[in-house]
């Protein structure tokens, strides 16, 4: 079995480090380059099932970007008259002393470099299990590759200038991280150590100093402090087994999560912002997914923002997340899998990213959102932030307001067929990085369409009753359509 990488660094090594990843980044490897060269649409579509065809047909040409994808991306191993086409003596000898890089007639990684936009970030491999490093039993204390839902929560999350931040199930950092650039000072928990070392060599590879990490459950090394943006990408996969410590969060996948939200209300500071990625199962005919939020926060007046990504069956969950070694081990591991999701009433588990804000009373009482979109493949936490926006404004609309519409719209109209004829409108804004469907009934259509330029609420008012449409409709309207961002306060008349 091939060592781990021992995620320790030296000041020398750590000077040195830092330099090897600029010059990484300056042969382009990072996210967008890797995802082109790689023939992908979005780095989360990654599969190592794949890893042959990638290396066979996208890296073919053995330049350096190539060679760091293989190497560092793709757990490959590179002859030595590779790896000194890609690093000098100096780096390999840094790479080799901080336990990245292992060495002898070939080079292997021991920890694998994701490129997350332009910053390049260490954590454990992604396909543990593969010939190398080649464990037949993934180490329990494992730190979370930046897959599918890493990308989903960096992309969703807020931007916007903070205080304070704190990354809960930190994992590499890579939340912590991020936050660093627009934070002044961040927090990173983790109940692991070896995942709190592995952010702690993070912050040192890539000069981050306004980082702290500690080792703790969850809000327990923070108690008593609040924060003004909270990330977390917790243990949320509703497992029969209790082997992965990232990944498992009990039969019904909500043992961590449930604590989480229960201890926002002790730790979210005011006008702050905390976002969880996560899966939720669902059940037909039960309750919501917004009322068991509302249940976990113990009546803390929040507003929430739910924002479903994918749907699995349970049939398929089952299918994905099953293992075995021979035929019948597989069909036991997802009888073991399927049953346990029917223990627990499940018929489908939902990708979610779910955002916090403290209600203001000055808007009515703390409401709950549902929008659905295919995963972002580019930063859309303002369109986060404005849909709490849109919402709160859709509840306090000023009679003197200035409307327009909030950009492009696409609108699919489609004739449905039977006893009576009806018609079904979708409504869509381009360009936005979440592609959200809204449906529309006859009037918010027809407001939208007649919207060629700003307008007056009274004067928009005025001329749906001079055609037999009373005020109150039309107000519900521009109000489902402020909610919904099709349509926008300009200013104040």
């Amino acid at each position: 079995m091939t060592e781990r990488a021992s995620f320790s660094l030296d000041r020398a090594d750590a000077r040195v480090l830092r330099e090897t990843i600029s010059k990484l980044k300056a042969i382009g490897y990072v996210e967008t380059n890797v995802k082109d060269r790689l023939g992908l649409d979005d780095l989360a579509d990654l599969n190592w099932r794949h890893v042959p065809m990638y290396r066979a047909e996208r890296l073919a040409s053995r330049h350096p970007l190539a060679l760091a994808i293989d190497l560092l991306l793709l757990q490959g191993a590179l002859p030595k008259n590779e790896l000194d086409q890609l690093f000098a003596p100096a780096e390999q000898d840094a790479l080799r002393q901080s336990g990245i890089l292992a060495i002898d007639e070939t080079a292997r990684a021991r920890a694998s470099l994701f490129p997350v936009g332009d910053r390049p970030i260490f954590s454990d491999h992604a396909w543990p299990e593969l010939p190398h490093p080649g464990y037949t039993t993934v180490p329990a204390d494992h730190v979370m590759a930046i897959g599918q839902d890493s990308r989903h929560l960096a992309r969703c999350t807020t931007r916007r200038p903070f205080r304070t931040a704190l990354d809960l199930c930190t994992g590499s950092g890579i939340h912590a991280l991020l936050a660093s650039a627009h934070t002044e000072r961040v927090f990173a928990v983790d109940i692991n150590p070896r995942a709190a070392s592995c952010t702690c060599f993070n912050a040192q590879a890539l000069g981050i100093e306004n980082l702290e990490v500690a080792v703790g459950d969850l809000f327990e090394p923070v108690s008593g402090k609040r924060f003004d943006l909270i990330t977390a990408n917790p243990p949320f996969v509703p497992s029969p087994l209790d082997v992965l410590r990232f990944r498992d969060g009990g039969r019904s996948g909500e043992d961590v999560q449930k604590r989480i939200v229960a201890g926002l209300a002790d730790h979210l500071a005011p006008g702050g912002m905390a976002q969880i990625v996560t899966e939720l199962g669902e059940r037909d005919g039960g309750e919501s997914i917004a009322h068991r939020l509302r249940e976990w926060l113990h009546g803390a007046p929040m507003d929430i923002h739910i924002l479903r990504l994918r749907e699995h069956s349970a049939a398929t969950y089952a299918v994905g997340h099953a293992k075995g070694d021979d035929y019948q081990a597989t069909l036991d591991s997802i009888g073991e899998w399927a049953a346990n999701l029917r223990a627990q009433g499940y018929t489908r588990v939902i990708s979610l990213v779910i955002s916090f804000q403290w209600s203001d009373p000055a808007f009515g009482p703390p409401w709950e959102r549902v929008d659905q979109a295919p995963p972002p493949r580019r930063e859309a936490g303002a369109e986060i932030e404005a849909a709490f926006l849109a919402e709160r404004l859709s509840h306090h609309l000023q009679a003197n307001e200035i409307l327009s519409r909030s950009g492009p719209i696409a609108l699919l109209d489609a004739q449905v067929l039977g006893q009576n004829l009806s018609a079904k409108t979708k409504a869509t804004v381009l360009g936005r990085a979440l592609s959200i469907e809204h449906q529309l009934d006859p009037l918010e259509r027809e407001i939208v369409v007649q919207m060629e330029r700003p307008v007056a609420l009274p004067e928009l008012i005025r001329g749906f009753q001079d055609r037999g449409v009373d005020e109150p409709a039309v107000l519900a309207a521009v109000r489902s359509l402020l909610r919904n961002q099709l349509i926008r306060v300009t200013h104040q008349s």
